[in-house]
């Protein structure tokens, strides 16, 4: 399936969030995903499923100063 992610095209065999996050090895904290702009919780990666042309964001933290 063809998804945009930050931006990029992506093709992906994935079919959940959860899926996606495994697939692009992102790690287990301090990670915040949106869909098409909606911010789904950690909780619900699992069963979000993705769709054809789905845009995905994701955030990564850092830390600074």
């Amino acid at each position: 399936m063809k998804i945009t992610v930050n931006n990029k095209p992506t093709e992906t065999e994935a079919t959940t969030v959860a899926q996606l996050a495994d697939a692009l090895s992102l790690p287990t904290v301090g990670v915040a995903l949106a869909i098409n702009n909606k911010m789904v919780p950690r909780t619900e990666w699992s069963s979000k499923v993705l769709c054809e042309g789905d845009a995905v964001v994701i955030i990564k933290a850092v830390c600074g100063g």
